[in-house]
């Protein structure tokens, strides 16, 4: 049960301890660093989706032919086409983005800068909850020891995202306090997201293979449509490439050296 509480807490003191950057660092990010944080950020989710998620959903699927990749390829198109959904139905605005994105509404820059990061980590949490959903049902090639890599490489990752909400916060005129408390609130999506997975378990196990693939594909979606477009803008792009292989080994290494 401790090692339980550990991986669900995990990616969210992430998250925490990013956003506190905000009492730490000036009052705007640098748009150098900025990129480099969303290429490391879309490296570790790129990786995970695929040694911790596909690779698993694959495996635990079986069958031969079209029947053994067939569910992780409906999950990946489901989990895309769902956060498209949500990226439609709520209104949002992104860091350094004038322009909200969604339906129309009268919520302040603030609200849609949470809600942003928010949308972003629902994959983060559904993502815990599965892998560790299917370890608890004995799924094949995932261990304690995988459940807790993916943990921990989504902590890793929201680090800089947690910061990437904080400062801009900041920069919109709210205190370091306010900006530092939403910033973090932000990530309480992820373990709720878990538990209400890991509690439907029993339930879900014969769609495991499927749930796999759905999180990796809405993992993948904010890695395509939101991190990598705003890594690449501006000058010196490249950092943000550099930072996608850095976080891409990273949790490549962390799946197969712990799981």
């Amino acid at each position: 049960m401790n090692g339980l509480s550990l991986a669900l807490s995990i990616p969210f003191a992430g998250t925490v301890l990013g956003s506190a950057f905000v009492f730490l660092m000036r009052d705007k990010m640098s748009g150098t660093l900025q990129r480099s944080l969303l290429g490391f950020a879309s490296g570790v989710m790129v990786a995970a989706a695929v040694w911790s998620l596909l690779i698993p959903s694959i495996e635990m699927a079986g069958g031969d032919g079209l029947a053994t990749v067939l569910p992780a390829a409906a999950g990946l198109l489901a989990g895309m086409g769902f956060l498209l959904l949500i990226d439609m139905l709520i209104p949002h605005l992104h860091p350094g983005e004038d322009k909200p994105e969604g339906p129309r509404s009268h919520l302040s820059r603030t609200s849609m800068l949470a809600l942003a990061v928010t949308i972003h980590n629902i994959p983060e949490g559904m993502a815990v909850g599965v892998v560790i959903a299917s370890m608890l049902q004995g799924g094949v090639s995932i261990t304690a020891a995988s459940a807790l890599a993916v943990s921990l490489g989504i902590a890793i990752q929201n680090i800089p995202e947690g910061a990437i909400i904080s400062m801009p916060l900041r920069a919109e005129g709210n205190t370091r306090t306010k900006s530092f408390l939403v910033g973090a609130l932000s990530g309480l999506v992820e373990p709720i997201g878990s538990v209400a997975i890991i509690l439907l378990a029993s339930v879900l196990e014969p769609v495991l293979p499927f749930l796999l693939a759905f999180a990796a594909g809405s993992m993948l979606y904010v890695v395509v449509e939101e991190l990598i477009p705003e890594a690449s803008q501006g000058e010196h792009s490249n950092l943000g490439t550099v930072g996608f292989a850095i976080g891409f080994v990273l949790m490549m290494v962390l799946d197969v050296v712990l799981g």
